[in-house]
């Protein structure tokens, strides 16, 4: 079990008209599709703790406030194969209660099966955690996981 529960288990993205967007306890993850041959030179990206801004060649793609908060630091933007701008935005709430519904305020908002699919995830990506010997990257949860499934942590060892 030595890579990551998300490279084991697999991503559940939230398509949007410019690439997706999709999250672990930790981190969320946004992928930008731009023109090939695209240089880091034309892209201009501002990451803060509450609000996000891209553009590529003076076009802006992406701008607004975030969901939830991130640390401002931690963010970082990298362009791929000149086609790809990948950003990874480190949350300041890590539970897995915080599900983001959204990736901004009121936009790019993952549809209700996604986000179903994206709790159920960060469940058991807290399980996993919780749990280091054992391996839920193929689990199946039902019922209740909503902000972030039963809390067992006052039950006696």
């Amino acid at each position: 079990m030595s890579a990551p529960f998300e490279e084991r288990s697999g991503v559940v993205p939230c398509a949007t008209p410019w690439g997706c967007w999709y999250q672990t306890l930790e981190e969320v993850f946004i992928e930008v599709q731009v023109p090939p041959g695209t240089r880091a030179k034309d892209v201009r990206c501002r990451l803060q703790s509450q609000r996000l801004a891209l553009s590529v060649q003076g076009q802006d793609l992406l701008q607004g406030k975030l969901f939830d908060s991130t640390i401002a630091d931690e963010g970082t933007w990298t362009l791929e194969d000149r086609k790809l701008i990948r950003i990874i935005l480190t949350k300041t709430n890590r539970d897995a209660g915080n599900c983001w519904a959204s990736l901004l305020e009121n936009e790019y908002a993952a549809d209700p099966w996604v986000q179903d699919q994206m709790q159920r995830k960060l469940t058991l990506e807290r399980f996993q955690k919780e749990n280091p010997g054992f391996d839920f990257s193929g689990a199946e949860i039902s019922g209740n996981y909503s902000k972030g499934g039963p809390d067992f942590s006052s039950l006696e060892n």
